[in-house]
């Protein structure tokens, strides 16, 4: 239970915060609270809203308002202060957008913190959507106890985060942890950020689909077409695990041509911050031990530089909520303070 216009909880006195995850195909929504020093955090009330903001920027900030003041409404208080994850480049000491390439009208200098903090009348915090996701597996998931960590996120596309010495590194654009373009294939295809071979271009949901495709459409996919009738836009990662674990052999080989381009760009990491752990989640992530295996593989045949007995690659283990859990944990850091 929460105390009206406190943005505490009652029973606890705890901290009430919001939190959104902007997508382009959907909205998530919470309240909850967090307790970075425990590792603990609960989201009282949530919803998911669908994405599109074909009309621009103002109509999805306006839907955004309004879900938040509606869930305060639901549980009886309103948010302390709000964190916004956001798909692209924001500058966080302004909480604006800067480039959002998902998102329709890109919401180019959108000053975001000013315009929703006025409606929800709280302070307003943004993040790199996929930052946050790291910062909440750091604090709240598999990364809890180590000091070093990167997250990976492969899926439609593949970004990235890393935490040094127990903080979050965003460098002086909040673009640092970028680590789905780092090229892995000199030669390879064309990324979307105009860079050829990014781990993006090879490894991203839709490229590891693309393979499928390729191998479905020339025969060499027998469980593959059975498990989607030969329907080539039910080709994904999954399907591809299936298939492989089916007796594919050649969706096996890709896949593990696949791991293997992954775990050059975790070597690269490796060698970079030592970590103690490489997370890795996401759609594609989903493989299990067709990717972990090959990952870990090509890691140990690649760093010799310094022993990695102690690095370990795991999966990621708060989903969906890693997003929302992070951006409650970059919030609280505030306080009630604004941008």
């Amino acid at each position: 239970m929460t105390s009206e216009g406190s943005g505490t909880t009652e029973d606890s006195g705890e901290v009430l915060y919001g939190a959104v995850d902007l997508g382009g195909s959907h909205i998530g929504l919470a309240l909850g609270t967090v307790d970075p020093a425990a590792g603990e955090y609960r989201l009282i009330a949530r919803r998911n809203l669908e994405g599109g903001g074909y009309e621009g920027w103002a109509p999805v900030l306006d839907q955004i308002a309004e879900g938040i003041l509606e869930l305060g409404r639901e549980v009886g208080a309103r948010a302390a202060a709000v964190g916004l994850g956001c798909p692209g480049w924001v500058d966080t000491e302004k909480g604006e957008t800067r480039f959002l390439p998902n998102l329709p009208t890109r919401w180019r200098d959108v000053p975001v913190a000013r315009i929703l903090g006025e409606r929800l009348e709280a302070p307003v915090h943004l993040l790199n959507d996929v930052r946050a996701a790291t910062l909440g597996e750091f604090t709240l998931g598999a990364g809890r106890g180590t000091s070093t960590m990167a997250l990976f996120a492969l899926g439609t596309g593949i970004g990235g985060g890393v935490v040094v010495d127990g903080k979050l590194r965003l460098g002086p654009l909040g673009s640092a942890g970028e680590l789905g373009h780092q090229t892995v294939d000199p030669n390879g295809p064309l990324c979307g950020c105009g860079n050829r071979g990014c781990l993006e271009a090879v490894a991203s949901g839709p490229a590891v689909a693309g393979t499928g495709v390729r191998l479905l459409r020339s025969g060499q996919a027998p469980a593959l077409f059975e498990l989607t009738g030969g329907d080539a836009g039910l080709v994904t990662a999954e399907t591809m695990g299936e298939a492989a674990r089916a007796g594919d052999e050649a969706v096996k080989r890709e896949l593990e041509r696949i791991a293997r381009l992954v775990g050059i760009a975790v070597a690269n990491v490796v060698v970079a911050i030592h970590p103690e752990l490489i997370v890795l989640g996401g759609g594609v992530a989903g493989l299990g031990d067709l990717l972990f295996d090959g990952v870990r593989q090509e890691l140990a045949e690649r760093v010799r530089v310094f022993p990695i007995d102690d690095v370990r690659v795991e999966p990621a283990v708060l989903g969906t909520d890693a997003g929302l859990a992070g951006v409650l944990v970059w919030t609280a850091s505030f306080g009630s303070s604004s941008p």
